[in-house]
């Protein structure tokens, strides 16, 4: 039996065993751009031969489509709005997750931005953002302003309380900006406003066609130069659709097609370390709109005077 906690973070071992090896049920067979001969399953057991059967069955009609999303915030309206409950009593993986996302984002912003972005103003959006909890305890830290984006209320009440100027140790020149309580699937970011969009354990609510809608959508809100951060679970093969809280965890070959559908570049990737070995594999993707040439910074690399991690 599949077993899926927090933001459909953990899998149960017996399923899928730490050794990575592949289910014998979800294997790869094709990929094309029309269709995805991707095998699946979902955590009864239940099998389909690729996403385009599954996906019929789950959202075939509009009704079935807003109830699959009617279903999916429902869920999250069960839970209680603390790290406990955003991680599923899991809170302890905090810690790892935001040192590995420092990492990459640390990387990625020497890589994007001269000096950093330390003599810029930058500001990111954060999409599925819970309580707060990567804003708080990475982003805020590195942007000058946050946007907030979480379709369910008592978890964005939550975070603006949690992101108030007195609940913070950064300086005035950091900031949660705005606050929006609303789903992906809706969203459309102001023109040219967000130098980073990072997107993490949330992405898997979408269907395929509102994933690339959004993506398409979401291309108009970066500045110039400006890029995505998606940290997921990975399916180690296929895909894993949780009939709980109505998501989808995807391969690697399965994001793979919709980034090119989206028209996204897959500029650098890396694997979380650190969590327990009953979970998921969770990677990060930085994804970008054409080919990025690096920039050269006049110092030579360093830490920043950064604030710590709240904890």
């Amino acid at each position: 039996m599949l077993v899926i906690c927090g933001r459909n973070v953990y899998v149960n071992h017996y399923l899928y065993a730490p050794t990575h090896h592949k289910h014998s049920k979800c294997t790869v067979r094709t990929n094309t751009r029309n269709q995805m001969e991707i095998s699946g399953l979902d955590n009864t057991g239940r099998q389909f031969k690729n996403p385009d059967e599954m996906w019929k069955q789950e959202i075939g009609d509009s009704q079935k489509k807003v109830d699959w999303y009617r279903n999916g915030v429902g869920y999250w309206q069960g839970v209680e709005a603390s790290m406990d409950g955003v991680l599923g009593g899991y809170g302890h993986v905090n810690e790892p997750d935001i040192n590995s996302s420092e990492a990459f984002l640390s990387t990625l912003l020497n890589e994007f931005f001269p000096n950093a972005g330390r003599n810029q103003h930058l500001v990111a959006l954060d999409c599925g953002s819970g309580i707060g909890r990567v804003t708080k305890n990475l982003l805020i830290r590195y942007f000058n302003e946050v946007d907030l984006l979480e379709p369910v209320s008592h978890f964005l009440e939550a975070a603006r309380e949690n992101l108030s100027p007195e609940n913070l140790s950064v300086s005035e020149e950091h900031k949660a900006a705005n606050f929006y309580c609303t789903p992906l699937q809706e969203f459309t970011p102001d023109a040219g406003r967000y130098d980073v969009i990072w997107v993490q354990w949330c992405i898997g609510h979408l269907a395929d066609d509102d994933f690339v809608s959004f993506f398409k959508r979401a291309k108009a809100g970066l500045k110039p130069g400006g890029l995505f951060v998606l940290k997921e679970n990975l399916a180690r093969s296929g895909f894993v659709l949780d009939n709980d809280d109505k998501s989808i965890t995807r391969s690697h070959v399965y994001f793979k097609e919709l980034f090119s559908q989206c028209d996204l570049i897959i500029h650098n990737m890396k694997d979380q370390k650190g969590f327990p070995n009953e979970l998921f594999p969770v990677r990060m993707y930085a994804l970008t709109t054409e080919t990025v040439k690096r920039v050269s910074s006049s110092r030579p690399k360093r830490h920043s005077n950064r604030p710590g991690i709240i904890k």
